[in-house]
């Protein structure tokens, strides 16, 4: 069991972030918890990388000294699993936002998801979505989309070092060459909500729902994040983490 010491002199904690959590709030409950634990009235606590609050998985959490670390751990290749689904887009890429387009899905094969994801990979030109908490002009990103507002937004390199499709949704049935004339009438009937599984392993920076976006353009329909979940930052792995309900126990 740590000890105040152990917290004032610097700990990297692996924490699971829960869905609809936010990293400030898991960041403020476990300050909040160790400061109440040792009679406390402050101690530094922070995160390497902030998580939405549609998303789970690793956030990596620095106390006391560690967190001068803070930006070496930011600047750490990170892992991703998560869910596409094609055939519609929506205003933030994710479920933050209602779905504002349909796009057709009858012309994806499986052959055609493989391939486009391929484009992906290595140094590519990315904008943020206009729903995030990038500054311009003194204000958040989201601020202007909630006000309604437009706002220019520059593109950024990022390093998309492995892009894989793990799994197609198996509910519907997609050809890899030439279509039997069930299979063409199950792929007429394709619903806008097919659903793609994948892995992504990227450099500081990227935005996985802009990924998602630009991953049904490039398949000439839409696509929005509906599943993310981060599973490594640098040699940290979620599997090692511990939900936030398994710390608080932890402490005296």
């Amino acid at each position: 069991m740590k000890t105040l010491e152990d917290f004032k002199n610097g700990q990297v904690l692996l924490i699971d972030k829960p869905l609809h959590w936010t990293s400030f709030q898991a960041v403020n409950k476990l300050r909040w918890a160790i400061r109440k634990a040792f009679a406390i009235k402050k101690i530094k606590v922070g995160h390497a990388g902030t998580l939405d609050p549609l998303a789970t998985g690793l956030l990596v959490i620095c106390t006391g000294k560690m967190t001068k670390q803070i930006n070496t751990f930011q600047g750490q290749e990170k892992a991703y699993t998560g869910t596409f689904v094609l055939g519609s887009t929506t205003p933030s890429y994710d479920l933050e936002t209602d779905i504002d387009a349909t796009f057709p899905t009858n012309h994806i094969t499986e052959d055609l998801i493989h391939e486009t994801a391929k484009q992906f990979v290595g140094t590519i030109e990315q904008f943020p979505p206009v729903f995030s908490a990038i500054k311009k002009e003194g204000k958040r990103l989201y601020e202007f989309a909630r006000a309604g507002e437009h706002v220019d937004i520059k593109s950024r390199q990022v390093e998309i070092s492995e892009f894989e499709i793990t799994n197609i949704d198996a509910s519907t049935v997609l050809s890899t060459g030439a279509s039997t004339a069930l299979q063409q009438a199950q792929r007429d009937t394709l619903s806008t909500g097919l659903e793609l599984k994948f892995r992504v392993v990227c450099s500081k920076g990227t935005y996985i729902r802009s990924l998602a976006h630009d991953f049904g353009k490039a398949l000439n329909s839409g696509a929005h994040l509906s599943e993310l979940r981060r599973t490594r930052i640098g040699d940290f792995r979620v599997e090692d983490a511990l939900s936030p309900e398994e710390f608080l126990a932890n402490l005296p």
